[in-house]
């Protein structure tokens, strides 16, 4: 299990959740599935620009298959 490799991805993507607020966290990982913790941020300026929960999941995944290749579900709370 990529443990390193998991944690490359949630620094990598709370970077891009927080540039609009909002925040991941870790909150398991068993066998191939990774749960997070989602906690969307808000812009009133640009309320698009905040990304939704699929989004987030969609690129949790995407980033995954290279840094934990090994990691194959994403559960967003």
């Amino acid at each position: 299990m990529s443990t390193d490799g998991v944690t490359t991805v949630i620094s990598l993507m709370g970077a891009i959740v927080g540039s609009e607020g909002g925040t991941l966290e870790l909150v398991d990982l068993s066998g191939d599935k990774l749960t997070v913790r989602y906690n969307e941020g808000t812009n009133e300026e640009c309320p698009e620009c905040v990304p939704s929960h699929e989004m987030v999941q969609q690129m949790l995944l995407a980033s995954l298959k290279v840094h934990a290749p090994d990691v194959s579900e994403v559960e967003l709370l």
